[in-house]
């Protein structure tokens, strides 16, 4: 593509300049520089789905507990023990002496508030995230009780990752759009500006409480700036204007390491990239993706183990499942398999009507260059797919819209690792479901509501070998991350695809 050959002329003149002149990092004003490509509309963590999201989430608000990203073993944060009263209630002892950014005193007032607000705020961005959850109660000031709607062994991952508290006299005074300008809470980084969806600026709260699992930051200041694509976010790190990015294009892997003043670094993630198919005919009852033959054709004509190696690389393999393959009940052995076969492809498009293809929209937030091969690959069985490549706020009201024939996603499930949080995102009978199957929605909604591990395993891989044998969507490749980091700079990646910038430090 042009635009690779451009990115790759200018990786090439910035690493002979650099061979010469290495930019240098901001160690000497103590502030580290990240950049990213995918912008966040709105950084309250409840109003946004987008990783970078989670990201900020993670270093300007505590959740009650927190998940270790080396073990995986849950640990007090905001609250210091929990325990289970009943089947559906988590009690939850909470840590005195913490402060908000603000230097209010968090109390349960604090949980009570998040966790019952945000289960009527139509603002939500992933209402299945909490949809196994009824509500809190205030015990006293330091005990609350997190009520379940069923039995859900999965709670406390979720409460560890995507349950951030938020102050409530706070939100409250302020109002919820002036929260989302100048945000508060009780992280290791608290928020100092926000410049529209450009730029965030965070400094090491001071305040911060010694005994949290998350080390009071060592870099004083965190600048996050959001750019509009992967060539200019890889140009910033280039041209020495950051100290840290991250998804720049995977050709682009060995330009960097080739720099003197940089480090390249692989990290595999717990993300999963698809292909979602409009099967209910939400954008209109003659699509052909809502004939299952159709859809096994798409299936045959995409060489995902390819794409893997030679587009993502750094280690990708072909997933088969609707789910990452780590994750509790993600049962590889109840996939239905499709190898590349273009031949069957043509012929499955010949019996379901279509013997000389049909016209489609694919629509992607992703690298153009994956994209690309999946519409050359469709293309060579007479399928022809028109790239729309958008920002994924647009995509996802593109999916609210119900205008999605076919596209091009991925999902990380906010890293949690239980297919409670990959499946119901996708079958929940919402705005993002282009499945609609209300016998696929009770095997998931009983996958994830049953304390027993047996009949959770039974129902979601009965969902998985429903979805694939009817490819309600074609899982493709896993997602391999490429880091470029600062030589100055000590930072280690993590599975669960969250860059933890209060444990860097400087060299």
């Amino acid at each position: 593509m042009i635009r690779h050959a451009k990115l790759f002329a200018a990786a090439a003149v910035l690493t002979a300049a650099g061979a010469l002149t290495p930019a240098l990092a901001q160690k000497s004003a103590d502030t580290l520089r990240a950049v990213n490509y995918t912008q966040v509309p709105d950084i309250t963590p409840y109003y946004n789905q987008i990783r970078d999201g989670i990201v900020i989430s993670h270093h300007a608000w505590d959740g009650l507990v927190y998940r270790d990203p080396d073990t995986f073993a849950i640990k007090p944060l905001l609250a210091t023990s929990w325990k289970y009263v009943d089947d559906t209630t988590l009690e939850f002892t909470l840590r005195k002496g913490v402060k908000f950014h603000d230097g209010s005193p968090f109390s349960a007032d604090d949980v009570v508030y998040t966790f019952n607000s945000i289960l009527t705020d139509k603002l939500l961005s992933v209402p299945s995230n909490y949809s196994w959850m009824q509500g809190a109660e205030k015990v006293d000031d330091y005990t609350v009780r997190v009520k379940l709607k069923r039995i859900f062994p999965a709670a406390i991952e979720y409460i560890a990752m995507v349950l951030p508290v938020m102050p409530k006299a706070y939100r409250e005074r302020v109002g919820v759009e002036a929260y989302s300008k100048a945000p508060v809470g009780a992280g290791p980084y608290k928020i100092t500006k926000v410049d529209g969806v450009s730029q965030i600026e965070f400094e090491r709260y001071e305040d911060y409480y010694a005994d949290s699992p998350k080390p009071k930051p060592a870099i004083r200041k965190l600048i996050l700036r959001e750019v509009t694509d992967s060539t200019t976010a890889l140009n910033e790190l280039l041209g020495g204007k950051a100290d840290w990015t991250w998804n720049f294009i995977p050709d682009n892997f060995e330009n960097v390491a080739r720099m003197p003043n940089l480090t390249a670094v692989w990290g595999e993630a717990m993300r999963v990239n698809y292909m979602s198919l409009d099967s209910a005919g939400r954008t209109g009852a003659d699509n052909p993706l809502t004939k299952v033959k159709v859809r096994q054709a798409i299936a045959h004509a995409i060489n995902r183990a390819e794409m893997a190696k030679n587009l993502m690389k750094g280690g990708s393999r072909q997933i088969d499942t609707p789910c990452f393959p780590t994750q509790f009940g993600c049962d590889q052995a109840a996939a239905v398999r499709y190898d590349f076969d273009p031949a069957k492809a043509k012929a499955l498009l010949a019996e379901a009507g279509y013997p000389n293809g049909f016209e489609t929209e694919l629509v992607t937030f992703l690298l153009p260059q994956f994209g690309a091969a999946v519409q050359n690959y469709l293309g060579a069985v007479g399928i022809k797919a028109k790239i729309s490549q958008l920002q994924v706020s647009a995509l996802i009201q593109r999916g609210i819209e119900g205008t999605l024939p076919m596209s091009l996603t991925n999902w990380g499930s906010y890293s949690i690792n239980d297919a409670s949080a990959f499946l119901p995102a996708i079958v929940n009978g919402g705005s993002q479901d282009y499945i609609r199957n209300p016998d696929l929605q009770k095997l998931v909604e009983a996958g994830g509501s049953s304390i027993n591990p047996d009949d959770r395993r039974k129902n979601y891989s009965a969902a998985i070998k429903m979805m694939t044998e009817n490819v309600y969507m074609l899982p493709l490749f896993n997602s391999v991350v490429t880091y470029g980091v600062s030589k100055q700079l000590n930072f280690k990646s993590y599975p669960d695809e969250l860059p933890r910038f209060y444990m860097a430090t400087w060299k």
